[in-house]
């Protein structure tokens, strides 16, 4: 497990991260397709907004509007997101870094799992 930093385009907002980015998500749902989303998840602790606030951010949800698509209202970078599910009886919350948006990570070096988001 490594911790990287990553943030949007102008730098409004920064995190930190830490995962072992050994696989990430090409999900080819019309959102991530679009926007060419590579997701890596991780569970909440292991993600720190070190600039800006989710407040200042902007919220786009669609479909079942359980996903918080964050972006930057400046330069409309999405580098997160995070979502809320039961899990064993339990709720856990779970952030999902764009690896585009990861500083030094050489994105083609990473294995792509594809996910059909389109059919959910």
């Amino acid at each position: 497990m490594k911790t990287h930093t990553g943030g949007c385009h102008c730098g409004a907002v920064r995190y930190e991260v830490d995962t072992d980015l050994e696989k990430v998500i090409e999900c080819n749902c019309s959102h991530c397709e679009a926007k060419g989303l590579l997701l890596a998840f991780v569970p909440k602790e292991q993600f720190k907004l070190t600039k800006g606030s989710e407040s200042d951010l902007t919220d786009y949800q669609f479909n079942k509007k359980s996903i918080h698509h964050l972006f930057c209202p400046t330069c409309g970078v999405q580098s997160f997101t995070w979502a809320t599910f039961a899990k064993d009886g339990a709720e856990t919350t779970m952030y999902s870094v764009n690896a585009r948006c990861l500083d030094g990570v050489d994105i083609h070096a990473i294995e792509r799992t594809a996910v059909n988001g389109r059919d959910y």
